[in-house]
């Protein structure tokens, strides 16, 4: 069998481990603290942020016409799928119109 298959395979059993493991710490507790509650709520935001970060500082015109489109979207209350797929849309687009 290939390296490369047995690193997926190890990639899959410790993501499912994590995520198991981390609902069977939580379900274990009648209440959350406040505090765990709110560095849960802003993981999303975190992650978000690792992704949007590099393009914003290394991207080209493409990069970030998306991101200000996605901005814009997001603050007009668009709602995030929109805002998703439209920047997605745009870069693209303009991956593909500018090279």
């Amino acid at each position: 069998m290939s390296t490369i298959f047995w690193i997926i395979v190890a990639g899959a059993v410790l993501t499912y481990l994590t995520r198991a493991g981390g609902h069977l710490v939580l379900s274990r507790f009648e209440r959350i603290h406040p505090r765990v509650e709110a560095g849960l709520n802003a993981v999303p935001a975190a992650v978000l942020t690792t992704l949007v970060a590099p393009a914003a500082m290394e991207g080209g015109p493409a990069e970030i016409a998306a991101l200000a489109v996605g901005a814009m979207i997001s603050l007009a209350g668009g709602g995030m799928m929109p805002m998703f797929l439209s920047a997605t849309a745009l870069l693209i687009l303009l991956r593909h119109l500018l090279g």
